[in-house]
């Protein structure tokens, strides 16, 4: 089946932001066009033109990064496998964040975030970018969590974004942990990741109702 001229383009343009993550991956900010042009099985004519250009090109990668072992699915997934309570839908996340840190692409992960870190660090515009990722991730779980029951009480939206950002936060540093190994026996299996993730639930964390 033969592509129409906005398929086509739109084929292009993920080719060339998968590209991308895969060569700043490798090579952080020293990262080439003509690599990343190569790998795509593209120009850097096509970059010019879907894009604008590599800076361009790179911030469009940016917009597209998930997050930490990609937080947004396990929220994702969590959401679909658990419903009711607010403690039980972050035990789930929890339980699926632990599973996405163990697996044997993890390790892959993490050094594309590194990586993805480099670039950006010196550059304001990608900075500002990947902190709108970063809010957008927390968006997505604060929205899992709104209106769920908690306490006998609904869980407010303010509620919901202070847990997110503080659940990211926890998981991320855990998960890195599990990636590099660095946990002792126990510190690292479901009923540690489950428990730590349920002790955010407190009313200085959640705030006011």
């Amino acid at each position: 089946m033969r592509l129409t001229r906005a398929e086509s383009k739109a084929a292009n343009k993920r080719a060339l932001i998968e590209a991308a993550r895969e060569i700043v991956g490798r090579d952080g900010s020293k990262a080439k066009l003509e690599d990343i042009a190569e790998l795509a099985g593209l120009t850097t004519g096509a970059v010019y033109s879907l894009f604008g250009g590599k800076n361009e090109l790179m911030a469009a990668m940016v917009d597209d990064y998930v997050g930490p072992l990609d937080l947004r699915a396990a929220g994702a997934a969590g959401a679909a496998g658990a419903g009711g309570p607010l403690e039980e839908v972050v035990a789930e996340i929890a339980r699926r964040f632990l599973r996405m840190s163990a697996d044997p692409q993890a390790a892959g992960k993490m050094l594309f975030e590194t990586r993805v870190l480099d670039l950006v660090l010196n550059d304001p515009d990608l900075r500002g970018r990947l902190n709108t990722s970063i809010r957008s991730t927390e968006g997505d779980l604060a929205a899992l969590f709104t209106g769920r029951e908690h306490a006998g009480a609904a869980v407010t939206g303010e509620q919901a974004r202070r847990l997110a950002r503080a659940l990211k936060a926890l998981l991320s540093g855990l998960g890195q942990g599990v990636v590099l190994g660095a946990h002792e026996a126990g510190e690292a299996d479901e009923e540690f990741f489950v428990e730590a993730a349920r002790a955010l639930i407190t009313p200085k964390v959640l705030g006011p109702a």
